[in-house]
């Protein structure tokens, strides 16, 4: 963190999921600023930030469809007139499963939407703002289905995967303005995205640790790729999945 007065400002799309919320935690309670997004609902991002006011954090809410380009920019337009946005955490995805060959052209448009079409539609906004403060931490939150494959996701394997190759490119780009971009790339979490997927037994068979991570130990891989402690660090897709790959 900084000097001054003002604490960093951190977005995190899809923060009031279960994942989401925790790195939310996080991020207030190493003093940031932590702008919470909801995709639908105003209630579940103002529960989430009334938890972090509560435990004496900074924080807001921000309800807007990282789908929708223009509505997510004048979102994102009004936020900046308030300060830069130094942290993006591009946490906001959806599952929606099948086996490729019965897979429809809405399951695979709606993956790639939002995963990545919504990395842009928030990134890109942020970047020439954050340019101007020459301190920033852009970090994607992607899957090991990006790494290894999954059967029944080859779209949502396409879309974060394409997430770890804009990151690296996007990277390189930023460097020179002290700007690190960073892929986050967990295993089976428990959390909500994964909770009812997979049971104790194939987790064990699955899984190295024989457990599931927690949504906090990848908040805690968050909370270090966003501090000043990670500056050196960029262009990375770093895995938190117990070893299973």
């Amino acid at each position: 963190m900084n000097d001054t007065k003002k604490p960093k400002r951190a977005l995190v799309t899809g923060g009031s999921g279960g994942l989401g919320r925790a790195i939310c935690q996080q991020l207030a309670a190493d003093g940031f600023h932590v702008i919470v997004h909801a995709s639908l609902s105003l209630d579940k991002a103002q529960g989430v930030v009334d938890q972090l006011r509560t435990a004496g954090g900074s924080a807001q809410a921000a309800v807007f469809d990282v789908t929708d380009r223009v509505g997510t920019a004048a979102a994102l337009a009004g936020l900046t007139e308030e300060g830069s946005v130094q942290v993006i955490v591009n946490n906001a995805g959806i599952h929606d499963d099948a086996v490729f060959p019965g897979m429809s052209g809405d399951q695979w448009d709606r993956v790639i939407d939002v995963s990545l079409n919504g990395f842009f539609n928030v990134t890109q906004p942020l970047t020439m703002p954050m340019l101007r403060t020459r301190w920033g931490r852009i970090i994607s939150i992607s899957s090991v289905a990006a790494v290894a494959g999954n059967r029944g996701q080859v779209n949502y394997a396409a879309a974060k995967g394409a997430l770890h190759a804009a990151s690296k490119s996007l990277a390189l780009e930023l460097a020179s303005r002290n700007i690190t971009v960073n892929v986050v790339a967990p295993g089976i979490i428990d959390s909500g995205m994964a909770e009812g997927q997979f049971d104790a037994d194939v987790i064990k068979k699955m899984v190295p640790m024989q457990r599931a991570g927690r949504a906090s130990e990848v908040a805690d891989l968050v909370s270090f790729l966003a501090s000043d402690r990670a500056g050196y660090i960029s262009g990375q897709v770093i895995s938190i999945n117990g070893a299973m790959i």
